[in-house]
């Protein structure tokens, strides 16, 4: 069976083969790789062979995370596949109750029934669990964690500490919006915080991103589309997300948003309201903020201050009306953040507008997971 690299996801899509600006990840060095460190921690890596898995592979390659071995697990479907990762070839393990035997981290993107299946066996085991799923998110004494927003609520975990614990990673809308809206946050504080989303398929997984390409070429050929994952339509369409729908009228996806954001800020209070749908681009999210502050902000401090915030770049050049769009923060680290104005419905600067992109596998995802892990170093 030929290898299964971590760019064979990257690179098998229409829309990825279209020119999109250079990554802002470190490019690939030349010289023999550092990461792989006797005294560095033992990784596993839960769904590896899914989206998020890959890209899982692609950010320790970029970072050059280190570690001493790593462990590539998922489910009894795709054991004994075989994954190239940093010049070596890795075969596919089943996983099971037993795979975190000497296992320091494990990042984990398998779906929140296994996370919730195996999250707590490998605690008990004394592994630290980075989860990519919903499962644990809004437990309490689980902390839901962006580095650059609260690093402060994982205090206390770290690898060689002999215990095992349960990191979250939030949910991707929830990720990008904060990593825009909380720098903003700590000046004025926020009130109220409308979020409008614009989400790409790589969201619902791999097989979403393949049925987006395969549904763009039939339709442009005259065919019907093929409609297994979302049951209708997705290229040249858009759709109101497809989480379930709750009895107060929003979806999964929002309402994620809404408690993901409280308890990140640590802020009950926080009024938050979101409308998320679902849009056919391949990667990388989009979403319209509206925020109401409790101190007076005007558009060029906020400029100012987004201008210094970690993992955020502006793009907001009205002269050319380029602003920042899905296709250019693709395979990027940054989310990018534009349309600054001042909210014109609001009472003087109390107000603002702005636009924001992130790559939803990378920062949404994977990156965020991986950041976490480097501070239990």
């Amino acid at each position: 069976m030929a290898a299964f690299t971590h760019q064979n996801l990257r690179q098998s899509h229409l829309f990825n083969r279209l020119p999109i600006p250079k990554s802002n990840s470190r490019p690939h060095p030349t010289r023999v790789r550092m990461s792989l460190q006797e005294n560095a921690p033992s990784l596993a890596v839960v769904g590896v062979t899914g989206a998020v898995g890959q890209e899982f592979l692609s950010v320790l390659a970029d970072r050059d995370f280190p570690y001493r071995s790593i462990k590539m697990l998922a489910s009894k479907r795709s054991a004994g596949q075989r994954i190239a990762f940093q010049d070596q070839n890795y075969v596919v393990e089943e996983l099971t109750a037993d795979s975190f035997d000497g296992v320091d981290i494990a990042l984990f993107s398998a779906g929140g029934s296994i996370s919730k299946e195996f999250g707590p066996l490998a605690v008990d085991r004394g592994t630290i669990v980075v989860d990519n799923s919903s499962a644990f998110r809004m437990d309490e004494g689980v902390p839901l964690v962006i580095p650059e927003v609260n690093p402060e609520a994982m205090e206390g975990i770290r690898v060689g500490n002999g215990k095992g614990a349960l990191i979250a990673n939030p949910n991707c809308s929830t990720i990008i919006c904060l990593m825009a809206a909380t720098p903003l946050h700590r000046h004025s504080k926020v009130v109220r915080m409308v979020v409008s989303t614009y989400q790409a398929a790589s969201g619902a997984g791999a097989a979403a991103m393949r049925e987006l390409e395969q549904q763009t070429h039939e339709v442009l050929e005259g065919k019907p589309p093929t409609c297994k994952i979302f049951q209708r339509q997705y290229a040249f369409n858009l759709f109101s997300h497809n989480s379930s729908v709750l009895p107060n009228g929003y979806n999964e996806e929002e309402m994620k948003l809404v408690k993901e954001t409280r308890k990140i800020w640590n802020d009950l209070d926080v009024k938050v309201t979101a409308t998320c749908i679902r849009v056919p681009v391949m990667r990388a999210h989009a979403e319209s903020v509206n925020l109401q502050f409790e101190k007076p902000l005007d558009e060029d401090t906020a400029r100012e201050i987004l201008k210094n915030a970690p993992g955020v770049v502006i793009i907001d050049d009205r002269a050319s009306n380029n602003f920042p769009t899905p296709l250019e923060v693709s395979n990027k680290d940054d989310v990018a953040v534009g349309r600054i104005r001042r909210d014109l419905s609001q009472d003087g600067n109390n107000g603002l507008d702005i636009f924001v992109c992130g790559d939803q596998i990378r920062k949404g995802a994977a990156l965020n997971a991986v950041q976490i892990a480097e501070l239990l170093l």
